[in-house]
């Protein structure tokens, strides 16, 4: 039996991680303390918190601690052991992708750019941003109003005329020297300014070139400057949070409704309100809105960087992060925003929700499924003639895609174009692995694809002795119409066709289309480093060196496609008669 009371007697009184484990070895919540004496005692007190504590500490039946040597060391143990347990009672939130950034590059003609990942001190970088469209809505913003360019280099240093963005008005083409390198610098210089939400200085440095250009008599230039500063006024209408210029913030809003628990983050970056998202944490139930607040603030702020301002719906104290919570003025009504978003989150997950239920019941009638049934998994075949065969495996459970569970497979050692042995292949090298480590079969297996995919698919399954897994095919209906899809039923030796209204039939589309969704990227992948690799591999005296010198002068085999005899003859390693011969091979290529 564990005993509390010893157990905290012989606590030290430093920072560390401390793990509650149920009755089997499972780990029930998993936290980090200044004080783990302390923090742990406080757990066994009379004046018990809430009800959802009672109940986790009622399963409680041993503990262990790990010491730090600070608690922000403990909050790194802390976050890594919530990933790895996936703890009961701990409030998980799971936010899989990095956030995007606007990058401006550092160059002599520096370029606009969607950023995700590690970061070039050569460049800078701007945000984050919620969502990918918000990058790349300020993008098409300031190409409007600065006509900074947007390609990428090789396009760039390879171009002899201006392109489609140059005539209309959205670039200023420094790649065929149509502005010069100074006041190509100025409209950075001045995009960098909007983007601090400084754009009081931009408009009027702005207005100051109108006026000298107009008494000048530069008339079509002053109309230039005058066409920005309109550009700007009109996106200050729009976009800014009132008095807040220049100001980076974050609003974290938490609504709790129907059992249902969300987070709402808005981002406010130079004083432009960037956009929202909105996070849905697991093990929620029966927590309160501070306790989701905090666990959010501290798994959210432990991977991305923290604004200078972080205005929250509740009040809480997070190690390291200036936390506001005001009760009137603008960051009220910030926070008032953040929350009826929420709400609308909820009521559109539960919509979703309901959908969702319906259609998958309206499946489950209609294929005569078990009543349990709510794992789904669709395999897909994507090639090119035989070339880069690639299939997918999508997962659906708990009623939505499982991205994180997704999984690709690069198809060998097959006749080429053969999909039947493709798919007995990718059907052998998942379950295989599945069986292998105790994991349950999916409740349904889909197939895309007709009798000869299915029987394929039933055969790898047979020789793994899973003779009651579920396979249904599903085969496209005439001239590939959607809503015509041929159900196989390969258990019974039959197949069906559902009406195109049917709910059921829905499921099985969007679980469908995502397979092809994610065969295509994946198999377009492939092939694309295939063919890069082979051709350049075809060339007379190209090595692996020289081969990589060129992908990395030219950013790809596009890029070495559209360089001149003289470019390529620039890259280490590569003579004059060398780059005649290259540029020979790959614009005589069949």
């Amino acid at each position: 039996m564990f005993d509390p009371k010893s157990f905290v007697a012989g606590l030290p009184n430093l920072p560390g991680v401390y793990r509650m484990l149920g009755a089997v070895g499972e780990a029930l919540y998993v936290g980090k303390a200044r004080d783990l004496k302390k923090r742990v005692g406080s757990y066994f007190q009379k004046n018990i918190q809430s009800p959802r504590v009672q109940v986790m500490l009622s399963q409680v039946a041993g503990m262990e601690i790990t010491v730090t040597r600070s608690e922000g060391e403990a909050l790194l143990l802390e976050n890594n052991l919530i990933k790895s347990l996936a703890p009961r009672y701990n409030i998980l939130f799971r936010d899989d992708k990095s956030y995007p950034y606007l990058m401006v590059t550092g160059q002599r003609f520096p370029r606009l750019g969607f950023h995700r990942g590690a970061k070039d001190r050569h460049n800078r970088y701007f945000g984050p941003f919620p969502h990918a469209y918000a990058v790349r809505e300020s993008i098409q913003l300031l190409q409007r109003v600065f006509q900074l360019r947007t390609c990428e280099d090789t396009v760039f240093e390879n171009r002899s005329r201006p392109c489609l963005l140059h005539q209309i008005r959205r670039c200023t083409a420094p790649c065929t020297g149509k502005i010069s390198a100074e006041a190509y610098a100025e409209d950075v210089a001045n995009a960098i300014l909007f983007l601090e939400g400084r754009e009081d200085d931009v408009i009027h440095g702005l207005t100051d070139k109108m006026g000298a250009a107009s008494e000048a008599r530069r008339y079509e230039q002053a109309a230039a400057y005058r066409d920005q500063v309109r550009a700007l006024s009109r996106v200050q209408v729009r976009q800014y949070v009132e008095s807040n210029r220049g100001v980076d913030a974050d609003v974290v809003a938490c609504a709790i409704d129907g059992g249902i628990a969300c987070v709402n983050l808005v981002m406010i970056r130079g004083g432009r309100h960037v956009g929202d998202r909105s996070f849905f944490p697991a093990n929620a139930e029966g927590a309160a809105e501070d306790e989701v607040i905090s666990a959010f603030l501290e798994q959210h702020y432990l991977e991305q960087p923290a604004p200078g301002l972080i205005v929250t719906s509740q009040p809480v104290d997070v190690e390291g992060i200036n936390v506001v919570n005001p009760s009137h003025g603008e960051r009220r009504v910030w926070l008032d925003m953040a929350r009826k978003n929420a709400l609308l989150a909820i009521a559109q997950r539960v919509r979703d929700r309901a959908t969702q239920e319906g259609r998958l019941a309206a499946l489950r009638e209609s294929l005569g499924l078990a009543e349990g049934t709510q794992r789904i998994e669709c395999f897909d075949i994507s090639h090119t003639m035989g070339e880069a065969t690639v299939a997918s495996c999508v997962v659906y459970d708990r009623q939505q895609m499982q991205k994180s569970e997704y999984r690709r497979f690069n198809i060998r050692d097959i006749t080429p174009g053969d999909d039947y042995a493709a798919m007995r292949q990718v059907l052998a090298r998942r379950y295989e692995r599945v069986t292998a480590e105790g994991a349950k079969v999916p409740d349904l297996i889909l197939i895309d694809g007709g009798k000869g995919q299915v029987n394929a698919a039933r055969a790898a399954l047979a020789d793994l002795g899973l003779h009651q897994a579920c396979v249904i095919g599903v085969a496209k209906g005439p001239e590939r119409k959607p809503g015509m899809e041929e159900l196989i039923i390969e258990s019974e030796d039959r197949s069906l066709q559902l009406a195109p209204s049917h709910p059921g039939l829905h499921l099985i589309q969007q679980i469908r289309d995502e397979a092809h969704r994610f065969a295509i990227v994946g198999h377009r992948a492939r092939r694309g480093k295939a063919r890069t690799t082979s051709m350049l591999n075809e060339i007379p005296g190209i090595g692996a060196r020289r081969r990589q010198a060129l992908i990395e002068h030219f950013g790809g085999l596009r890029g070495v496609q559209a360089a001149a005899i003289d470019d390529i003859a620039k890259v280490a390693g590569i003579s004059r008669p060398l780059a005649e011969r290259i540029y020979k091979h790959l614009h005589t290529a069949p």
